[in-house]
């Protein structure tokens, strides 16, 4: 029967096919707690062991010293408007050792945790992009990362000190004219062949764009096709994606031009080659390794993808949490801060809860990539999740800010971050293919108990294994309605938590929540099939409802983590609703589209209708708002932790060391305004603000001079925050490279800016 089962399973196509390059990707990495989830039973208890690290005692010296004073040494708007890195700052960056992070100590590097290099990536790129670059792109998917773990020793021994102490500025030549988020489709081609001598030898053709560092790197890690029609390497006629080192000077390869980035501009551009010839020992990991390169870039992103770009995204949430809460208390309309108006309120409350949130994730998932976890799955939804919510806080940010966001120059601190999201959200696979494709695509597969097996177990013919798997399949789907049905009628009340107190709701309604998630996936599984590839809205709800319920687990664990702390409560109590309020809204989309024979007309009705009337959340409380936007809202330590990780400012007359200065000054004076308002409610004083007030409160006694002119000092720095750049004639207009209409003077030739 079970023969015959798996056969007509088979032929109607109901279960997904798997390419050899999607089998690549699903077998590469680890299982973490995405396993939990869809497994419908989660084990919580297991989840808040998981470790929740910081830096050791170096990397937290390196970090307070190294990296701080590298922030000092450059001028974020200076670079954005030159677009180059001066030379002694790259100087610096590779003397102390910030291009070799990640590579071994024994090869000349410093062999830092990945919850360091994060905070570092973080601190440095959230300081100045363009400088950030020279950190990031050495210590993310490239020569350094792929040769530590595949290099042959030879070449470890010849490349990784010189990569370490900079000396090879590294690119990753990946993308193409036709391979975007398509990676596997690249149509850079290796053919090998013999030379006149009989030597092996490599010809490339390539024309790759969208390279980070290309103008400016020394050393290539390429992605291409290897062609060997007579199997000089050994490896088979047709290998695949190969990964090769170039040096910069090889003869046929045409590297230095620029693209321009929006936002702040960093070095990025196209390079190509014709009839390059490479030795086959430029092969990373040596001639063995030729058609090794999917599998290679596909284990290494497994983890990758939560490091470096959630890292720039986190910082930059900081970023806009640190500037906005204080704007919002210092600019008064109406007579009183809009950061006490409602609506500004709430906007602030977000930018401090998602800010709260994908921190916990950060440290959360990056602990796990220490402790030898490399969650495909999770990196992914992590990247995503974090680069559209930097970009949606930024433009929280902005509505806070109004003229002074959208007026340009040293003193808007938070146009930069605003401009430049889009960039995180494209890079390493473009999110709408992330959420679409791969979170759910690659997780109702890998991270299922069963599904890959099931899957693997009729390709292989293996009908006992076919039988197991899929008893146990149906006994989990069943075991999953059963769950789902108790849990929701009881609102989960009485399901178990690892915890007690006002946070042991959100562990009973995540378990309702994974119950209901893994049921969903497993009827989607059965009825719409292999047709889910093709499902991207469906699949992008799938991938929603998990990706909130992991945030929601890593905000738990950082609750527990750093002590309970009762003045993060109610952070901890908005992040969570509104993460259940995202997973709601995720279940409601896919009942309304989930379109199958029967069962999808349950799932859009009666079911729907259930659904609809028994929320796991409608998302966080009003009460909520004030305490959440206070917490970035006062010159305390809450404050400072929320922000941490960010390059320490120097109060100043301008940009952020301008709003620090006046948000200090504005709170230290707090009492003093507290008792000129005192005094104007009980008609001792005229209208008008605590600081309009100053001289009259002087006269009538309510404050002394020394406090009138502690007054005055914070007054002048409100005020001048207040203020946007103003530029002359001469700093404004900028002679332009285009010819006028009708000029028949060509273009001048474009130059290569920045290279070193």
């Amino acid at each position: 029967m079970f023969q015959r089962l798996m056969k007509f399973l088979e032929q109607r196509q109901m279960l997904p096919r798997i390419s050899d390059t999607e089998r690549l990707a699903l077998e590469a990495g680890t299982v973490w707690i995405d396993g939990e989830l869809f497994s419908g039973r989660p084990n919580f208890a297991r989840m808040l062991a998981e470790p929740y690290a910081q830096p050791n005692a170096e990397e937290r010296a390196f970090l307070d010293g190294q990296a701080e004073e590298l922030c000092r040494m450059v001028d974020p708007y200076e670079i954005a408007q030159t677009r180059r890195v001066p030379d002694h700052v790259l100087e610096f960056i590779k003397e102390q050792g910030f291009m070799g992070l990640l590579i071994p100590k024994e090869h000349g590097g410093r062999g830092f945790s990945t919850v360091a290099l994060s905070a570092v990536m973080a601190k440095v790129n959230g300081h100045s992009s363009p400088m950030g670059t020279f950190v990031v792109i050495p210590n993310s998917l490239g020569a350094g990362e792929l040769l530590a773990h595949y290099g042959t020793e030879a070449q470890k021994s010849a490349y990784l000190p010189k990569l370490a102490s900079g000396e090879y500025v590294p690119c990753f030549g990946l993308t193409e004219l036709t391979a975007g988020s398509d990676a596997a489709s690249i149509k850079a081609e290796g053919m090998v062949f013999a030379d006149g001598d009989g030597n092996t030898k490599i010809r490339l053709n390539f024309a790759k764009r969208y390279i980070t560092l290309a103008p400016v790197a020394n050393l290539i890690s390429l992605a291409f096709n290897l062609h060997d029609p007579d199997d000089l390497l050994g490896t088979g006629k047709r290998p695949g994606i190969t990964v090769a080192m170039l040096h910069r000077d090889i003869p046929g390869l045409t590297i230095g031009d620029h693209h321009q980035p929006i936002g702040d501009g960093f070095y990025n551009g196209p390079f190509s080659g014709k009839d390059v010839v490479l030795e086959p020992d430029a092969i990373i990991g040596g001639p063995e390794y030729a058609g090794q390169g999917w599998r290679m870039l596909m284990e290494q992103l497994a983890g990758g993808r939560a490091v470096s770009l959630p890292a720039g995204a986190i910082a930059n949430m900081k970023q806009v949490a640190a500037m906005t809460g204080p704007y919002s208390m210092l600019r008064s309309q109406f007579g009183f801060p809009i950061g006490l108006m409602e609506g500004v309120q709430s906007k602030v409350a977000e930018i401090a809860a998602m800010t709260y949130l994908f921190e916990a994730a950060r440290v959360y998932v990056c602990s796990a990539l220490d402790n030898g976890e490399k969650p495909p799955v999770v990196s992914a939804l992590l990247k995503s999740s974090s680069t559209e919510y930097a970009q949606k806080l930024a433009i929280h940010g902005m509505d806070v800010l109004a003229g002074a966001g959208v007026m340009q120059g040293p003193n808007n601190v938070v146009a930069g971050t605003y401009s430049s999201a889009p960039v995180s959200i494209t890079v390493e696979g473009a999110n709408i293919m992330t959420r679409t494709l791969i979170v759910f695509g690659q997780g109702a597969t890998r991270c299922h108990p069963h599904a890959l097996a099931l899957v693997n177990a009729v390709e292989a013919d293996d009908v006992d294994a076919f039988r197991t798997q899929l008893l146990g399949w149906l006994k989990h789907t069943a075991g999953n309605w059963l769950r789902t049905k108790v849990l929701g009628l009881t609102r989960a009340l009485f399901a178990q938590s690892p915890v007690s107190g006002p946070t042991a709701t959100y562990y009973r309604r995540l378990s309702w929540a994974s119950a209901r998630f893994a049921l969903l996936a497993d009827l989607a599984m059965y009825l719409i099939g292999s047709k889910l590839k093709a499902k991207g809205n469906l699949s992008g709800r799938f991938a929603d409802a998990l990706t909130w319920q992991v945030l929601a687990v890593a905000t738990l664990r950082r609750f527990e983590a750093e002590g309970r702390r009762q003045e993060d409560l109610p952070l901890v109590q908005y992040a969570c609703e509104y993460a259940l309020a995202r997973i709601q809204e995720a279940f409601e989309g896919i009942h309304a589209n989930f379109e199958a024979p029967v069962v999808g007309w349950w799932l859009r009705h009666p079911a729907a209708l259930f659904l609809r009337m028994n929320r796991l959340s409608d998302g966080p409380s009003d009460r909520l708002l004030p305490a959440v936007a206070g917490s970035i809202q006062s010159w305390n330590d809450q404050y400072r932790r929320l922000t941490a990780g960010l390059a320490k400012v120097e109060e100043g007359p301008s940009g952020a060391g301008r709003m620090l200065k006046a948000f200090r000054l504005h709170q230290e004076a707090a009492t003093l305004r507290e008792r000129i308002a005192k005094a104007r409610k009980s008609h001792d004083l005229p209208g008008g603000s605590e600081y309009e007030n100053i001289d009259a409160a002087l006269e009538a006694g309510v404050i002394r001079e020394a406090e009138a002119e502690q007054l005055r000092e914070a007054h002048a720095a409100v005020l001048a925050v207040w203020e946007v750049d103003v530029f002359k004639p001469e700093e404004y207009f900028r002679e332009g490279s285009t010819p006028s209409p009708g000029d028949d003077a060509p273009a001048p030739a474009a130059t290569a800016v920045g290279q070193h």
